[in-house]
């Protein structure tokens, strides 16, 4: 693809002195220097556009064809419009470059990454945007390796964009302000409901504090136990697996979304259950569960789950994205996050 520019102007060169002269070949030549400057730097583009002008000008005298002379001047002139417009797409490159070196810095911020290992827990993480090159989106996850236990989040807020993303922002720096305080995940929730709550909240997500609402699952795994908790928060429930079963961890009485609108007094409903060593925990968002085949059917979660949740959580979440691809035709279009922990010890 970059000798495009090259072979073009080599093959119209051939073309032009094997056909004959009636056949004004050289007319085409301006393309060459055209097609440079989407793919060359400045100084190659000016150096075969100024190649060829200087070969249909010797091309134009030798053949005693004056009117060749017109086609030296059309490349002349594309060579300069294509010199300005190779200027001109670097800079554009180098601003994109910039901007997605700020991408990469605010996704290292907001969602930190999680290390494989985290005490007896083995952890993967998967985070897909729907927004083409987007690095962050509306979902979230975090970790809060604590003393007692290590704590996580992973939920979605309401919309898209900046807003969304400054909404999760939020959460998140509630979360791991909250999670090393609190005593258990109920005092967690009401944080964060605190933090949705309030006006600058509202004011960054530039949004109607009545609209503002997420939806999140917390988890607590004690380091030294045989059990662990979990509060959702109108979130899709987790699944656990275990020597090869799929137990769906819903509840209930399931708690409402974080700040729903303030329509709804919070009431927070944490669950225990088994957590034994080999199980396997994966907590995902409505990105998962949602997926759409061509005909509309969901993505079967708790069906292929039943055969995966017995690899290592890396392996886990590899074959989720690819199944999750493969179901949908290759046509993601919600935010995707997930996380899959498997204990050890």
């Amino acid at each position: 693809m970059l000798l495009s520019p090259a072979l073009l102007t080599v093959l119209l060169s051939v073309l032009a002195v094997l056909t004959p002269p009636e056949v004004p070949i050289t007319r085409l030549l301006p393309a060459a220097p055209a097609l440079a400057a989407a793919l060359w730097p400045v100084g190659p583009t000016l150096v075969l556009g100024l190649a060829c002008t200087l070969g249909v000008s010797v091309y134009a005298v030798m053949s005693s064809d004056h009117s060749t002379l017109f086609t030296a001047a059309a490349i002349g002139l594309v060579t300069v419009a294509a010199v300005y417009a190779s200027h001109l797409r670097l800079q554009r490159e180098d601003t994109i470059a910039e901007v997605r070196t700020v991408a990469d810095a605010t996704q290292k911020v907001l969602l930190r990454p999680i290390p494989r290992r985290v005490g007896p827990l083995e952890i993967g993480s998967l985070y897909l945007t729907a927004t083409p090159h987007a690095r962050v989106g509306g979902d979230f996850y975090a970790l809060a390796d604590t003393p007692d236990a290590i704590r996580l989040i992973i939920g979605d807020v309401r919309g898209k964009g900046l807003p969304a993303l400054a909404m999760a922002s939020a959460v998140l720096g509630s979360f791991r302000e909250a999670a090393y305080e609190a005593t258990d995940l109920t005092q967690i929730a009401d944080c964060l409901e605190t933090t949705l709550c309030r006006d600058d909240a509202a004011a960054l997500a530039q949004g109607d504090p009545a609209e503002l609402f997420a939806t999140a699952v917390l988890a607590e795994i004690p380091r030294h136990a045989t059990h662990a908790t979990i509060l959702s928060c109108g979130h899709p429930p987790p699944l656990l697996g275990r020597h090869g079963d799929v137990h769906v961890l819903d509840t209930d009485d399931p708690s409402a979304p974080l700040n729903l609108g303030g329509l709804l007094t919070p009431t927070f409903h944490p669950r225990r259950f088994a957590f034994a060593t080999g199980d396997q925990l994966l907590l995902y968002t409505d990105g998962v569960s949602e997926t759409r085949a061509a005909d509309g059917t969901f993505f079967p979660l708790t069906t292929w789950a039943h055969d995966q949740l017995d690899k290592p959580p890396w392996h886990v979440l590899k074959g989720l994205h690819h199944a999750l691809l493969e179901h949908s035709g290759d046509n993601l279009n919600d935010d995707i996050a997930a996380l899959a922990i498997r204990k050890t010890a």
